[in-house]
């Protein structure tokens, strides 16, 4: 593959093309009190800010955020048909859903904001660009991929839009298009966007060493302080994570958190280290931290993990409840989250309802290596060992290193009578990180 660093989460993507974002274009509520919402009012209104709470609220920009917003909707209110100020309140929006990780509110917004301009303009390249890297983060991946292609056909000569393209064919399992893609776009703009990519390909393919080379390119272009930068310092801790270099993990989180104090996900990051350590109670009281700033369902399930742990299981399944309900509320807005949904209940053996997410998931992408992971899992724990090394096979396609997948193919090995393959597989695992658990 070619993946040159010469020109992050997996939606680590839709972070870095906000940057990216802002470079195309030269009143508030709160929830429950939105006098106007994402799915009301006239079709070429604007939604309101939703309204920042907490530590969020104290951060420096939020205040900029909304004098900004508030001198756009007066230049629109005087022209309904500047379509400059209504995309920099769609990219001002897609932060705001990054940052304050609102987005059954933002995404739906930007949505209406986005389809306003394309009813002015039906071909405004930044318009169908941006709505691509809002289905992306839907997990509605075909549409985004449909969409980026549209944008391409528009203007093929901007990088950006490369970029969607990445993300979308990684996603949908065609890695050598998004590899294609990554190349064009690091010819055409050196970036932390497209170190970012290079990087997260770079692992598809099993190279940690040079995944995590990318990602470090990626921070250096950063603008410290930034979402982007951030994103991209804590993608390089959870790197160092997986290959168990707990103490750079430690240290890349703490620095994201010395410069931006509010970054929940640095904290959730500090957690899933804590947890490794085994230091159970502390990892609780930072998602404790983390999940005050942001509504996160991940940090809900490492506390509900946690809790299992350390054996109190009614803890642990009322936490995965409140997990449930995060998830569904995505799904109302909007947002995939089959895979997600397989997982949870895989991990809580209810093996039904995980293949029927699975299954949902599997339909719509079924090259992805993480789906096929996935499936692998739910088939070996309906002891479909066959079913499961079909799948295992595909989730490996690409060399991934990945100690999760190379020690469930390893289990997968060994109920199928090779041995010695499963013992080399946990070889190649434990040559990526020695820790027993991720």
């Amino acid at each position: 593959m070619k993946t040159n660093i010469s020109r992050a989460g997996r939606l680590l993507f839709f972070a870095l093309s906000i940057c990216a974002a802002t470079s195309l274009l030269t009143s508030c509520a709160d929830k429950e009190g939105n006098t106007e919402n994402a799915a009301d009012a006239s079709p070429m209104s604007i939604p309101p800010l939703f309204q920042r709470t907490g530590e969020l609220s104290k951060a420096d920009e939020w205040s900029r955020t909304i004098e900004k917003v508030d001198e756009l909707k007066a230049k629109i209110s005087k022209d309904p048909n500047d379509v400059k100020a209504r995309l920099q309140i769609a990219t001002i929006y897609m932060a705001e859903a990054r940052i304050t990780g609102e987005h059954p509110y933002y995404y739906p917004a930007v949505l209406k904001i986005l389809d306003g301009v394309l009813s002015i303009d039906p071909r405004n390249f930044e318009a169908t660009t941006f709505k691509a890297s809002v289905k992306m983060s839907q997990h509605q991946f075909a549409e985004a991929r449909d969409l980026a292609e549209q944008a391409r056909q528009i203007n093929p000569d901007n990088a950006y839009v490369y970029g969607v393209l990445v993300d979308a064919n990684v996603e949908l399992g065609d890695y050598e298009q998004a590899v294609a893609m990554s190349d064009k776009m690091q010819a055409m703009k050196p970036s932390l966007e497209s170190y970012s990519r290079a990087s997260y390909l770079r692992e598809i393919y099993g190279n940690y060493p040079g995944a995590i080379s990318a990602m470090q390119l990626a921070v250096d272009a950063g603008l410290p302080g930034s979402e982007p930068y951030c994103w991209s310092k804590y993608t390089l801790a959870h790197l160092y994570t997986i290959t168990g270099q707990l103490d750079k993990a430690e240290r890349e989180y703490a620095e994201i958190l010395a410069v931006r104090p509010s970054y929940a996900f640095a904290l959730g990051g500090q957690a899933h280290v804590q947890r490794l350590r085994k230091q159970y109670d502390k990892a609780l009281a930072t998602l404790d931290q983390a999940a005050a700033i942001m509504p996160e369902f991940s940090f809900h399930e490492e506390m509900a993990e946690i809790y299992a742990l350390q054996g109190d299981q009614q803890k642990a399944a009322d936490k995965y409840v409140e997990v449930v309900t995060m998830l569904d509320e995505d799904a109302q807005s909007g947002h995939s989250v089959d895979l997600e949904m397989c997982k949870l209940y895989t991990k809580l053996g209810k093996l039904d309802s995980a293949a029927v997410y699975g299954q949902r998931e599997y339909s719509k992408r079924p090259k992805n290596i993480d789906v096929n992971h996935a499936m692998a899992a739910v088939a070996f724990k309906q002891d479909n060992v066959k079913k499961a090394q079909e799948y295992i096979e595909v989730a490996m396609r690409t060399g991934s290193k990945n100690p999760e997948l190379l020690r469930q193919a390893s289990e997968i090995e060994l109920a199928m009578g090779n041995e010695q393959e499963s013992k080399k597989l946990i070889a190649e695992a434990r040559k990526v990180n020695p820790n027993p658990v991720l």
